[in-house]
């Protein structure tokens, strides 16, 4: 396995494109050597999800695409990035507004932690944002 794999999608601000946003990471990680029933690759189906909807629904048509990017560096981390054009940074909801919605981050920050990693944001050159989450690689073991 190389040093460093990259895959990246750039997928339109739309609902249909979390399906494909899901795919498009279920795909890298069964190449990268994850078996398809692993609990690692449903929980980053999960993340995906919830980054992706964000980026379709919090972005109010700012952002006409978004990016889902995937790096695993030295098969010891796999960074997973999403990448919309609008400023606003994610934010939790008061309480009484998350009894239907806004969870998303919350969630991905407890699979986060659970796994041992961490969700951090970072700006864009051209004043949007990436959503990532960096987790420990977890290796396959040999059959």
């Amino acid at each position: 396995m190389a040093d460093h794999q990259e895959a990246t999608i750039t997928l339109p601000s739309a609902p249909a494109s979390v399906t494909a946003a899901r795919r498009h990471l279920t795909d890298t990680l069964l190449a990268w050597g994850l078996p398809e029933g692993a609990d690692a690759v449903e929980s980053l189906r999960l993340i995906v999800s919830e980054l992706a909807t964000n980026a379709v629904q919090h972005t109010f048509g700012r952002s006409p695409t978004f990016t889902v990017q995937l790096r695993l560096e030295r098969a010891e981390r796999l960074c997973l990035g999403v990448t919309d054009s609008h400023p606003g940074r994610p934010r939790r909801l008061p309480a009484a507004v998350q009894q239907d919605n806004g969870r998303g981050l919350v969630i991905i920050r407890t699979l986060a932690a659970e796994s041992g990693g961490r969700l951090r944001i970072t700006p864009t050159p051209d004043g949007g944002k990436t959503v990532w989450v960096e987790l420990p690689w977890l290796p396959v073991p040999a059959a």
